[in-house]
């Protein structure tokens, strides 16, 4: 059965930071492209991050470009989100998911992921 879990969400002041960790099991890891989304409340979905299954390849949001790192670490089958000089506007549900793709490339839409987490949430204060 495959899991994926998100943590590290919380409560944090504007200009601060948050690493967002998401482990996934009962998958190979490293056959899975993995992606960042967030949800803010009353707004659609929004694909913030993604990384390729090397981490050769990544992709970010225009909002989040320079505040945001995705990494991975394939050996711990855990993806995470360093999220730096959050804003008010960075405030959402953010989720985690898993896409199976060996191509080194990841899609920034969620449509092709194949397993979600129940995520995590971001508050930021102003």
């Amino acid at each position: 059965q495959v899991q994926v879990v998100e943590s590290g969400g919380g409560l944090v002041q504007a200009g601060g930071s948050l690493r967002l960790s998401c482990t996934a099991s009962g998958l190979t890891f490293a056959d899975y492209a993995m992606g960042w989304f967030r949800q803010a409340s009353g707004k659609e979905r929004e694909g913030v991050s993604c990384i390729s299954w090397s981490g050769g390849y990544t992709y970010y949001a225009d909002s989040v470009k320079g505040r945001f790192t995705i990494s991975r670490d394939n050996a711990k089958n855990t993806t995470y989100l360093q999220m730096n000089s959050l804003k008010p506007e960075d405030t959402a549900m953010y989720y985690c998911a898993a896409d199976l793709m060996t191509y080194e490339y990841c899609s920034r839409g969620g449509l092709g992921y194949n397993y979600w987490g129940q995520g995590t949430q971001v508050t930021v204060s102003s």
